[in-house]
């Protein structure tokens, strides 16, 4: 009688088995859509510092969480296209940045939860009610600290002596550059500097801008960050290099590539931290009411070649305060 019963009970087990089997398939695990203004190479470092953030919280892709990352090779029309088509495939998240990648995914939706990385100021640009209650559906890390503006314009006073006028070079498309520039030229004043403004919206229009600068007597050029400057960064340099123009940007990458300094966060450790903000949505917190945090993280990075090649020597304080030094 017994073995009756085991044998029945194996063979409920067995009809059972599928059941279960279809019941754990049929949980979907979150999907988290990742839009980038880069290029697998350029923004690799970000994503993959996104991904290790997760895994550190427990979400495993292809177990418990499936991300699809969009690039869009520097081109805001794709981007755009591509902000679309992720919206429409219904992720329970979206990450997004920097200000430029952040402003294409608000257009695309005003119900999906955005975390955005590397925003400049999510309250001026409107993509916040504040800082500590952003409100809607945006929440996420801020890459501008008031210091910073202040900052990079005192390190171009250490490296350039006698530097009187600093132009910064905008793209007229990034919601954020004008803002920066308001913040710039307080700081300016205030160091004994005059900035002066030019504008590129792309490719075609650097050697006009470099021009302009060279044209205007300006002693550096600070390039403010930029998907599209990001994309053309060779050309820039070149154009640095060719007008021997000391060079300020915002990434490593730059500086890799011959920019003279870079100032400012650490968006490896940005990206890395935007995954907590995804856990927290996805353990049904409200982006209406997560905080938004700022950089945790600067880096000064210095081209002490480049430097050379412009005959300028970088104070040896300076170079002990760099995080990093490319000979």
């Amino acid at each position: 009688m017994a073995s009756i019963v085991v044998r029945l009970a194996a063979m409920a087990l067995v009809m059972l088995a599928p059941v279960a089997a279809d019941a754990q398939q049929g949980v979907k695990a979150p999907r988290v859509g990742v839009l980038s203004s880069g290029s697998p190479t350029t923004s690799g470092p970000y994503v993959e510092a996104f991904r290790r953030g997760l895994r550190d919280l427990g979400w495993i892709e292809g177990k418990n969480v499936a991300v699809d990352v969009r690039f869009g090779e520097g081109s805001m029309d794709r981007l755009a296209t591509l902000a679309a088509d992720l919206v429409r495939s219904e992720p329970d998240v979206i990450v997004a940045g920097p200000s430029t990648v952040a402003q294409i995914a608000r257009r695309a939706t005003a119900t999906i939860p955005i975390v955005m990385v590397g925003v400049g100021d999510p309250v001026a640009l409107g993509f916040a009610a504040s800082l500590s209650r952003p409100g809607g559906n945006m929440t996420g890390l801020a890459s501008l600290l008031p210091e910073l503006v202040a900052k990079s314009l005192q390190l171009f006073k250490e490296v350039v002596p006698g530097v009187t006028r600093i132009a910064v070079l905008l793209n007229p498309g990034n919601p954020a550059h004008d803002l920066s520039l308001k913040d710039a030229e307080p700081a300016a004043g205030a160091l004994g500097l005059t900035i002066l403004p030019v504008r590129a919206r792309g490719p075609e229009e650097f050697a006009a801008a470099f021009d302009a600068m060279v044209a205007g007597h300006a002693g550096a050029a600070e390039i403010y960050g930029d998907p599209v400057f990001a994309r053309y960064r060779d050309g820039l340099i070149a154009l640095a290099q060719k007008t021997r123009l000391p060079t300020m940007f915002r990434l490593r990458a730059d500086v890799e590539a011959g920019g003279l300094m870079a100032y400012g966060p650490d968006y490896v450790d940005l990206n890395r931290r935007a995954a907590g903000f995804v856990d927290r949505l996805l353990k049904g917190a409200k982006p209406a009411d997560i905080p938004i945090e700022q950089p945790t993280k600067l880096e000064l990075l210095i081209n002490l070649k480049t430097a050379r090649a412009l005959g300028l020597t970088v104070p040896p304080a300076l170079l002990l305060r760099a995080d990093q030094v490319f000979e």
